[in-house]
């Protein structure tokens, strides 16, 4: 998760942890395995015990697996757990599989309860049952109230820890409440206002706070159309909210409008840089789950489904060169030529899928800009198409002689280019439409469309052209 000290200034020795790539150092790394091998703690200590969570994180991503859990278990209880919502889901998993349930308790006790929950999460029932037996009774009820809320929900990922008053206090009351107070969250950037019944009344920006005066009442500074999120709203939605809005934090509320938690902007950038790289993995035929970290056969479990789809639309492409198969036999070249079309379509058409599914994913194309959208597309595609139909067709002229040969190609690629730009940006619109995530299925349509369209414009216009049938 994003480092929640972002002020913090550089560990002296972190130019010893990284190199000038910002990369662990191989020799580093050698040395924290070499302690982790000897049980040499104090070795250990001395190595990694000053580092930042997510520089820890990164360590421990780099080290061989079987040297993860030990490296923790080893730093005991001077090791800090936020390190660990700084690692791959798969990463994490298998350490806490492999640490005593008490030693996770321990760790986990005095983090923000979406740190601890962002842990647990991923854990079997039984195991997370365990875990939290162990834990206070306050913090163990308030995990449990977090993780009962659905994955990718706002509640799963808010913050138990806030401050709430009542109207009826004023600045200098609250002030006095929060410097006398020792359990107040790590960081906070409001206040929240409720009534008895801890229904959300408002919020009060610090800022605001401290401008004012002692004796002004809280309820004349409270905002009470403060935009606020529901517990079980999704977190996509939440974070579009946030970059809308340009929020620092949001409280969380339940069905019954009472305050539950609250949202803060490190958290939504976790969000939008998570979402942001399932959808480079989707869009690549990857499970958006998958992580450097995960076994062989989970990576072929979640690739194949994608490269047999790729299989069959490469079957459907051949079936339409065998269409032609006479017209080749006659006129080699165009065998020759065939791929290059292919392959301008293919990119073309990856090129308006990208802009489109990016442009779904952040919500800036819809029911009011798709027609006009699609006309740019399809014009940037014709408009391609007769440039490298000018390019082509010279060389194809000048290649085999035969400047009907670079006519010919010139019409394939104003045909390709300019259906692979409509269905790049068309197919990704259609599958959202339709409920199906455009990320993960417009590839194989645009695949087949490209190389379909492709083969058969080119070698169909030869054969027109040619008398080749």
């Amino acid at each position: 998760m994003l480092d929640r000290n972002d002020t913090t200034p550089p560990q002296p020795d972190e130019a010893v942890l990284r190199d000038e790539e910002g990369a662990i150092r191989p020799e580093f790394l050698e040395r924290i395995a070499a302690a982790i091998e000897s049980r040499d703690a104090a070795a250990l200590r001395a190595l990694a015990g000053d580092l930042h969570e997510s520089d820890t994180g990164d360590l421990i991503e780099a080290l061989e697996p079987e040297l993860r859990a030990r490296f923790v278990a080893l730093r005991g209880s001077e090791f800090d757990f936020t390190a660990l919502t700084e690692v791959e889901d798969a990463v994490r998993e298998e350490i806490l599989e492999e640490l005593p349930a008490q030693t996770v308790a321990e760790g986990v006790r005095d983090l923000d309860s979406d740190d601890a929950a962002y842990i647990l999460e991923d854990l079997p029932k039984a195991e997370q049952a365990e875990i939290l037996e162990q834990l206070p009774r306050l913090e163990r009820v308030a995990l449990e109230r977090i993780l009962e809320y659905p994955e990718g929900s706002a509640g799963r990922r808010m913050q138990a820890e806030f401050i709430a008053v009542p109207p009826s206090w004023t600045v200098g009351h609250a002030i006095d409440y929060m410097r006398e107070t020792d359990d107040l969250p790590d960081r906070f950037y409001e206040l929240y206002v409720i009534d008895p019944s801890s229904k959300l009344l408002g919020a009060v920006s610090l800022d605001l706070l401290l401008r004012n005066k002692r004796p002004v009442p809280i309820s004349d500074l409270m905002d009470p159309e403060r935009r606020r999120v529901g517990a079980k709203e999704d977190l996509e939605e939440v974070a579009r909210m946030f970059e809308r809005y340009n929020l620092v934090a949001a409280p969380v509320v339940d069905d019954g409008d009472k305050l539950v938690g609250v949202l803060t902007f490190d958290d939504i950038v976790d969000v939008i840089e998570e979402e942001a790289e399932e959808d480079i993995k989707a869009l690549g035929g990857v499970g958006r789950s998958e992580e450097l970290s995960d076994s062989v056969w989970t990576i072929v479990k979640g690739r194949f489904p994608w490269l047999l789809a790729n299989l069959l639309t490469a079957v459907l492409a051949s079936w339409v060169i065998r269409q032609f198969e006479g017209s080749l036999e006659k006129m080699v070249a165009l065998a020759v030529l065939m791929p290059i079309v292919a392959s301008m379509g293919g990119n073309a058409g990856t090129q308006s899928m990208t802009v489109a599914v990016r442009a779904l994913a952040t919500r800036d194309l819809g029911d009011a800009n798709a027609a006009r959208v699609v006309r740019r597309e399809v014009l940037v595609g014709l408009l391609n198409g007769i440039g490298f139909a000018v390019i082509m067709g010279a060389i194809a002229a000048a290649w085999f002689q035969v400047a009907d040969l670079g006519l010919v190609i010139g019409l394939a690629m104003v045909c390709v280019l300019a259906a692979a730009a409509l269905g790049g940006i068309a197919i990704p619109i259609l599958l959202d439409r339709l409920g199906v995530d455009p990320a993960i299925a417009s590839g194989p349509f645009v695949t087949t469309i490209t190389d379909v369209i492709g083969f058969f414009a080119f070698l169909g216009i030869a054969t027109l052209w040619f008398g080749l049938g």
